[in-house]
């Protein structure tokens, strides 16, 4: 999905209305019930069986939808309040036409037109269960003043007992930089209106934006496609593509067949883990090699997967040797994955440089099949297959020689840098996991949040591209739709038990869930 600047954005809305003839009520309505839409879904997914929602509003466009968004809630049978950062008397337009219906619905809006009325409040705040952001939206300038100001703090300060929902971008966020302008709102989640903006996607606004999901509010798809723009976000549009309804005749030999390879001892949950999402993804059939003593402890969590025990080394991991038997037969794997849990033991490099050299699918390096790669990654382009690497932070720079920090502060550069010495697809994970191909295409995902920093979520991810893959779903294509779907998964988990609570067990729960959500079926 196209990334555009506030102006692009403010573009589309003109040519729209003067163009295509919808009227900018009609733009409000569709944003505001979309926003209701998504709050109601978070409600379900957080087991809220009868929410309390606190709308607080500006005097612009934001705060229009914001009186869409309390009406809709309101007929849905929510307990809504509404304060307003400001006096009725200043909102116009088409927000005081949505402004007026509200009101005729029976809500009423409380004024807070001062920073001391919203300090006042903060001391004594009002009980909500979420809390919706639509005071500012994309264009604000400078720092933020006067009851804006005053409603930001209110809201951060709040949210430590609720959930927060921006409309459009989190109040006091640049739109196209993510930089905060002066102070701003954290969001849990970010309901976008038709296309995401670069302040949702840069580093500096992914810890404001939260989680993010684009409402379409009917703007011309041929408008968009005029525009130009440089970087593109991952979302569920995306993932339909890939998601195609199934021939009834079909059987497992039609949806491929992924091998995997790993574990050691002490590693067992790492191939396990991401072989039960290579399944999950809907590949017909998944091969597991790990060494023998493993195979009673990986087989019965993995039960639909074919597990064959290999020769160990002295220190448990899998011996290179192990995959003799196995050369002449990769040919019949549409995809390979190696890495999860196998140590940085010898074998295991010998085991990647085997893969590398014989595999004619596709294969993906996750985890120690990346750190024995370590100041040697050029040597992946030899490969004949086509190949993705899903390193974090730490294993790119290993691949490429230099500091962590250095990646962080050139995400996207570092990621080219590695796909064009590799010739690999490269997803480089994190916060704004980025995925970028050898050409310079790339992708942003802005799905996930902060509990999954815990052990296995990347096998679960490394196993989702895996199965991707060997279904015959190119590189780009595959690493794209299994981040936004590792990270949805993460997202809805998490809305149910919390991020501090979150395990890559219960993202395997949800996958079946977000993918029914995006493919239907």
């Amino acid at each position: 999905m196209k990334v555009v600047t506030a102006d692009q954005m403010q573009g589309l809305d003109r040519r729209t209305v003067f163009e295509f003839g919808v009227t900018g009520g009609d733009l409000m309505e569709r944003a505001g019930c979309g926003v209701a839409e998504s709050v109601m879904r978070l409600a379900e997914c957080g087991r809220l069986a009868s929410p309390r929602v606190h709308v607080i509003t500006g005097h612009g466009n934001n705060g229009g939808d914001g009186y869409v968004i309390a009406r809709v809630l309101n007929q849905a049978g929510w307990d809504v309040d509404v304060w307003l950062a400001g006096s009725t008397d200043s909102v116009g337009g088409d927000a005081l036409t949505q402004l007026e219906r509200m009101m005729q619905d029976g809500i009423s809006v409380r004024e807070m037109s001062t920073e001391h009325d919203w300090s006042l409040a903060e001391a004594d705040p009002g009980e909500a269960d979420i809390v919706i952001d639509a005071v500012l939206g994309t264009g604000v300038e400078g720092p933020v003043r006067g009851a804006a100001c005053g409603a930001i703090r209110y809201i951060n300060a709040v949210s430590v007992r609720c959930l927060v929902v921006a409309v459009d971008i989190p109040s006091g966020l640049n739109a196209d930089t993510g930089v905060p302008e002066g102070i701003a709102v954290v969001a849990d989640l970010t309901v976008v209106m038709a296309q995401p903006k670069w302040g949702h996607v840069l580093p500096a606004g992914i810890n404001y934006v939260g989680s993010v999901e684009v409402v379409d509010i009917g703007i011309p798809r041929a408008y968009v496609s005029e525009l130009v723009s440089d970087g593109d976000m991952v979302s569920d549009v995306d993932v339909r593509l890939i998601l195609e309804r199934r021939d009834r005749a079909a059987h497992k030999g039609v949806y491929g067949h992924a091998l995997i390879i790993g574990g050691a001892a002490g590693y067992t949950g790492a191939v396990s883990l991401a072989t039960e999402a290579c399944g999950r993804s809907g590949a017909g059939l998944v091969s597991v090699i790990t060494p023998e003593r493993l195979v009673p402890i990986v087989a019965p969590m993995v039960r639909e997967a074919m597990v064959h025990g290999g020769v160990e080394t002295e220190s448990g991991s899998l011996g290179a040797e192990s995959l003799d038997v196995w050369m002449d037969r990769l040919k019949d794997f549409e995809c390979v994955l190696i890495g999860p849990g196998m140590t940085t033991h010898a074998d295991t490099r010998a085991s990647v440089d085997r893969v590398l050299a014989e595999a004619t699918g596709a294969v993906v390096l996750d985890a120690d099949a990346l750190n024995v790669m370590a100041g040697e990654a050029a040597s992946i382009q030899d490969c004949a297959a086509q190949v993705v690497l899903t390193p974090h932070p730490g294993e790119l720079a290993r691949l490429l020689g230099c500091s962590v920090a250095e990646v962080q502060s050139d995400r996207r550069g570092k990621a080219l840098e590695l796909a064009r010495l590799t010739g690999a697809c490269v997803v480089l994970k994190g916060a704004g996991t980025i995925v970028i191909t050898p050409e310079g295409d790339w992708s942003v995902n802005v799905t996930g949040n902060p509990g999954m920093a815990s052990g296995g979520m990347g096998d679960v991810l490394a196993g989702l591209v895996c199965g991707f893959l060997a279904q015959g779903v190119s590189t780009w294509m595959a690493a794209r739709a299994a981040v936004y779907l590792h990270g949805r998964a993460a997202d809805v988990a998490a809305w149910g038990y919390s991020q501090r609570a979150l395990l890559a067990g219960d993202v395997l729960d949800e996958l079946p869930e977000v993918m029914r959500e995006c493919g239907l079926r």
